[in-house]
């Protein structure tokens, strides 16, 4: 679970897939709206895919695993 204070442990879907080696897009529901950050994970992952962030890589920019 997220305490409020970064991104880590936030759930959201993959707006754009994560190919080998390459970003893809997760949007999260946060500060009472959506955003979207890059996401980067170690392996590929599919369009639509609900994921979690587990690392913050830079203020616009997550690395995510899907959700289990």
């Amino acid at each position: 679970m997220n305490d409020g204070n970064g991104l880590i442990g936030l759930v959201g879907h993959l707006t754009v897939s994560v190919p080998p080696g390459g970003p893809g897009e997760v949007v999260v529901a946060i500060r009472g709206g959506t955003e979207c950050f890059a996401a980067w994970a170690d392996e590929p992952i599919a369009k639509y895919t609900r994921v979690v962030i587990v690392e913050e890589r830079s203020p616009r920019s997550v690395t995510v695993t899907p959700m289990p």
